[in-house]
């Protein structure tokens, strides 16, 4: 059975899934590229073999010969997107965020429990990524014992936008960190404090948080949207009987000059790239089969990341630490 797909939003995102499953992945077929502009959509669409091109997203959603969706399209977008397809009676791959709203995020786990079936699989695809993989490993196999910390950090070359904030360091860069800490461990977060250092100009500081889990356990995460050297991401956790950490996917190392160095890519796209392929596999089943990826983070994940985003752009303002208040997960998403 082929899936054909509709791709909404030709930019960065929406161009990699779109070769993605246009390259990688057999059985699934893009049949329309949707974006504002024309242009940027026809050449996506000429790239990966698409038939058709529009500008109308809930138009795209709803043609018959559309089999679900890939929502990359601008944030604001994701929450009204997956409701759209929701209605249509589609399953839909969104990307990050579900919402930064969490009230929003409710609007759409409220409209896939009255439609009976999980419609949504949300795009926080480092739980696909072979490291936190293991790292979940040696922790449910017991070798690590008792989990007490997740230390994360996650560096950018310089932010992306000039009226980037440290809330925004928050709600936009931390979620990935935010989800797969809490899917590593298994808990949820009861707290969170944020801090930030002062830097000699006016780049936005790294932010600092510490959260508190269910469990008693610390996780502590580090955005540093100005790191000027490379994208890096790393984590460890800390057991009471040992401790896992990632290493950094590198391939080669010059030796030149007297010196040895290895490189750093510019963004996430290459230290990801994998985990976009498994996830996207994994939505493919999802669409076919109707049984949702074990790994996968569904509207409630994106729901809890919203709530503690909030917290923590509080807890960044206040200075204060935030009580992240989260009600009991819904049994329809309990897996």
């Amino acid at each position: 059975m082929t899936i054909r797909l509709a791709v909404i939003g030709a930019g960065i995102m929406g161009s990699d899934h779109a070769h993605i499953f246009a390259n990688d992945l057999p059985g699934a077929q893009v049949q329309v590229v949707c974006d504002a502009s024309a242009d940027r959509a026809r050449a996506l669409a000429d790239a990966v073999g698409a038939t058709d091109v529009m500008s109308d997203a809930e138009a795209a959603i709803a043609r018959s010969d559309v089999d679900a969706v890939i929502i990359a399209s601008p944030d604001f977008t994701h929450a009204p997107l997956s409701l759209a397809c929701i209605r249509a009676g589609k399953r839909a791959l969104c990307e990050k965020p579900l919402s930064q709203s969490a009230a929003e995020c409710l609007t759409v786990m409220q409209a896939e429990q009255s439609a009976g079936q999980r419609r949504i699989q949300l795009g926080f695809m480092r739980r696909f990524d072979q490291s936190y993989a293991e790292m979940k490993s040696a922790l449910d196999n017991g070798t690590l014992g008792r989990a007490l910390m997740m230390h994360n950090f996650h560096r950018n070359v310089e932010t992306p936008a000039a009226d980037f904030t440290g809330a925004m360091a928050i709600t936009n860069s931390a979620p990935h960190e935010f989800d797969v800490a809490r899917f590593v461990l298994g808990t949820e977060y009861t707290a969170i404090s944020a801090f930030q250092p002062k830097r000699s100009d006016a780049r936005v500081a790294p932010v600092f948080m510490v959260l508190e889990t269910t469990d008693g356990q610390l996780v502590n995460i580090e955005i540093n949207n100005n790191a000027a050297y490379g994208y890096d991401v790393r984590g460890e956790l800390v057991g009471e009987a040992g401790s896992i950490a990632m290493n950094a996917a590198t391939y080669s190392r010059l030796d030149a000059r007297l010196a040895q160095t290895t490189g750093y890519d510019s963004d996430w796209r290459g230290r990801y790239a994998e985990a976009y392929r498994r996830q996207n596999r994994a939505f493919l089943h999802f669409v076919r089969s109707g049984d949702f990826s074990p790994i996968a983070s569904d509207a409630w994940d994106g729901y809890a990341a919203a709530v503690v985003a909030e917290a923590g752009a509080r807890a960044l303002a206040t200075g204060q630490r935030v009580v992240v208040e989260m009600p009991t997960q819904p049994l329809f998403y309990k897996r």
